[in-house]
């Protein structure tokens, strides 16, 4: 009897196999998650009166104001404006993590 112990069938090749598959899927996730934040994404509000433009890692890198959204008498419009442009930006982020990273994740939950 080996002092090794037995895994059933799981030698040293298959475990090696299973940690090249593994490291493989790392780089690959590492390369889609820098090819995200490379990315800029912008979310619009209605009109397009403000426009949040975004890096792929979350950084607000531009925020435009129409002036037409500038209402003096009405503060909260414009306050609503940036909320639901930025807000959009940050979704569409999100939405290309998914389809990116999320066929790594699947059966992770």
């Amino acid at each position: 009897m080996s002092g090794r112990p037995n895994f059933g069938g799981m030698g040293g090749v298959n475990m090696q196999q299973m940690m090249k598959q593994a490291k493989k899927l790392q780089q690959q996730m590492t390369e889609e998650q820098e090819n995200i934040t490379a990315k800029e994404f912008v979310g619009k509000s209605a009109d397009d009166l403000v426009v949040a433009t975004f890096t792929g890692d979350r950084k607000l890198k531009d925020l435009a104001i129409n002036k037409e959204a500038i209402d003096p008498d009405d503060p909260d419009m414009l306050q609503d404006l940036v909320i639901d442009a930025v807000n959009k930006g940050l979704a569409e982020i999100d939405k290309a993590t998914q389809e990116s990273l999320g066929k790594y994740t699947k059966g992770m939950r």
